[in-house]
């Protein structure tokens, strides 16, 4: 928990449930850089007593203090389906997304993940599965909820996706089957790397809105093909996060993916999203901070963890972009 805590992390479920803030997060318990223990607030429900101080330790990435408690929301266990559709590209998958999400049945949707074609082909090669799929940009869906709002959901999805192009849509007949069909999506990464023996495997996550998801995906995987590199990819596509597993077996292609994800990042943030919808920013991402959130709020975080951890004892290096010379010049100089 300590690690979703820290990047705000919860994958698939977030299009249903939202992400690992303090919505779920009721209260923290944590130990300061200097040994004082603090609770963040009370166990109610809601609170406008002060500041939001449990928000401010979420995602702050270890840098703050080490948490040791937390009181965390808990919601049911939910019936659920599975089920599958394959489109002829990304642009009509998301787009029957968007038109799902914002009819009657959307909140009873509880997840849907894109898989390209790359990575459905990943998934054949690799034998990882009992069966092969055809070779196209498909979605998995997960319908939650009582039996007529799981059958009432399940027939307005079909009817969607078959307006949107879907070529091939089926449902999990069982609960064994349904297991089945989903653990496919979660090969994604040990498919990617069986399909291409000798390689290993560069992972990073962007975000940005939904309806600009389609173009995040085409331009990357073009960029990656004028780049002579191989990967695949993966969508939490009801919030828009995109994960690219990129593959290299030397220096020099190591290099050419570091700069694929360089402009990646960019893309993303071009597109009013972000450097990171999960992984987190770290030491590899904490340049891109000041191009996506600009100079003011930097500094700002940078004053937050200087006057909690003025020996940045916690974490140190990471996730606060460092400082021009120029600019820490001035720093000096005002003092």
């Amino acid at each position: 928990m300590s690690g979703m805590d820290q990047i705000l992390e919860i994958h698939a479920n977030a299009v249903r449930y939202g992400t690992a803030r303090a919505e779920w997060f009721l209260n923290l318990t944590a130990v300061l850089p200097n040994g004082e223990v603090i609770k963040t607030r009370s166990r109610a429900r809601k609170s406008a007593a002060g500041f939001d101080i449990t928000k401010l330790f979420i995602g702050a990435e270890g840098t703050l203090g080490i948490v040791t408690e937390a009181t965390l929301r808990l919601a049911p266990v939910v019936p659920t389906k599975v089920a599958m559709a394959q489109f002829p590209d990304v642009e009509h998958a998301v787009s029957a997304v968007q038109e799902i999400l914002n009819t009657p049945y959307g909140p009873h949707i509880q997840c849907v993940e894109l898989l390209d074609d790359h990575m459905m082909k990943a998934i054949n090669t690799a034998g990882l599965v009992d069966k092969p799929y055809p070779v196209e940009d498909t979605l998995f869906f997960k319908i939650q909820g009582d039996p007529s709002s799981i059958q009432n959901t399940s027939k307005a999805v079909q009817a969607i996706v078959k307006k949107h192009g879907s070529s091939r849509f089926e449902f999990a007949a069982t609960e064994q089957e349904a297991d089945d069909l989903w653990q496919n999506r979660k090969y994604a990464l040990m498919s990617t790397m069986a399909a291409n023996p000798g390689t290993r495997c560069w992972t990073t996550d962007v975000c940005v809105p939904v309806s600009q998801l389609p173009r995040l995906v085409y331009e990357t995987k073009k960029d990656l093909t004028n780049s002579g590199l191989r990967g695949t990819v993966v969508g939490h596509v009801g919030d828009g996060n995109f994960h690219a597993l990129i593959l290299f077996q030397n220096d020099e292609e190591l290099l050419a993916v570091s700069n694929a994800v360089h402009r990646l990042v960019h893309r993303a943030i071009s597109l009013d999203g972000t450097c990171t919808g999960e992984h987190g920013v770290g030491v590899g991402k904490k340049e891109y901070l000041t191009h996506e959130l600009g100079e003011g709020t930097v500094e700002l975080m940078r004053v937050i963890k200087r006057a909690i951890d003025p020996f940045d004892l916690m974490n140190p290096g990471k996730l606060y972009p460092s400082k021009g010379k120029q600019e820490e010049l001035h720093e000096k100089n005002a003092y």
